[in-house]
């Protein structure tokens, strides 16, 4: 079975969308799953494209041995064919991807919150050290929540039967 291909979103790709993609590589390891799911993290703007994560990100990710390398960049087209889901922050996010999916987009577009009632999964872009680890700990429960329905075939890879 292929694996499956996330692709975790938010504005700038330096904040909430490697936090996210930190935690669900994080979890996968630990649970020995690396073979099952490849994961990339973008953002809808491209205003830190070519940037590192924010200083905080780094230290909140290397905090949770979640560390990777990282570089911003902005979602392209072929990220819309490339990967069966694209989880989206906020719903200004979600607006953003649905208005720059190309017509043959195959991904699956949704909120990272989505299956547990939708919401926003905190900024904290603007906020402090302490806004930022409780955004990881928050992306680390719904990630796990994702892996499990992943692990049950709930939503598995296009074009598994």
């Amino acid at each position: 079975m292929p694996p499956i291909r996330v692709l975790f979103v938010c504005l700038g790709n330096i904040c909430r969308s490697p936090l996210a993609e930190g935690a669900a590589r994080k979890l996968v390891r630990e649970r020995g799953l690396e073979h099952r799911f490849r994961f990339d993290s973008a953002g809808t703007a491209g205003y830190h494209e070519g940037e590192p994560y924010d200083p905080r990100v780094r230290k909140v990710l290397a905090d949770h041995g979640a560390l990777f390398p990282h570089t911003a960049r902005r979602i392209t087209a072929e990220d819309y064919r490339a990967f069966d889901w694209i989880l989206g922050m906020d719903e200004a996010n979600l607006r953003d991807l649905r208005r720059l999916a190309p017509p043959d987009a195959a991904a699956r577009i949704a909120l990272v919150t989505e299956p547990w009632g939708g919401g926003r999964v905190t900024d904290p872009y603007y906020a402090d050290d302490w806004a930022c680890e409780q955004t990881y700990l928050e992306l680390e429960d719904l990630v796990a929540r994702w892996l499990e329905r992943w692990a049950h075939d709930e939503d598995g890879p296009k074009g598994a039967a």
